[in-house]
């Protein structure tokens, strides 16, 4: 997916919007989640509210997706004080378009679920960089870092 043009696509984000991408600023940093109020999830959310000041000093923005309705968006936002819009992906529509769901083994069952997964969008249109089966001690500081890049 790296270096091809990102798919145009629209979803309901929280605070009362709608995102599409064809109306969003660039640089776009898109990272995909598997769960709100996770550990790993609210790690990897708060690493980004942290260094968002940063990111936006580059005039990027950054989204999370997730398959969790907006009301559970709304209050893991709240919770947490994430400075950006999370979007709801109930249909898995976006999932699929980033190829992002996977099969994982969760206590002994094979389940579909989203691959910890971050993309960042180039003023072009075009995926600048994605990474994939994200860790996310490090994550964020390495994506802004390609974001200064840019």
């Amino acid at each position: 997916m790296q270096d091809e043009l990102c798919p145009d696509f629209t979803l309901p984000a929280t605070s009362g919007k709608t995102f599409t991408l064809a109306g969003a600023p660039r640089p776009l940093v898109i990272y995909f989640y598997p769960k709100d109020n996770t550990p790993g999830c609210t790690n990897e959310s708060i690493a980004f509210r942290d260094l968002y000041p940063a990111f936006q000093a580059k005039g990027a923005e950054i989204v999370g997706i997730s398959r969790d309705s907006l009301k559970s968006h709304e209050n893991f936002k709240t919770k947490f004080s994430l400075p950006f819009e999370l979007l709801s992906d109930g249909e898995e529509t976006v999932c699929r378009l980033f190829d992002v769901i996977k099969t994982k083994n969760m206590y002994g069952k094979k389940v579909l679920g989203i691959e910890r997964s971050t993309f960042v969008i180039g003023a072009d249109g075009r995926v600048a960089h994605a990474w994939r089966g994200v860790k996310v001690p490090g994550h964020a500081e390495e994506v802004l870092a390609v974001v200064e890049s840019l």
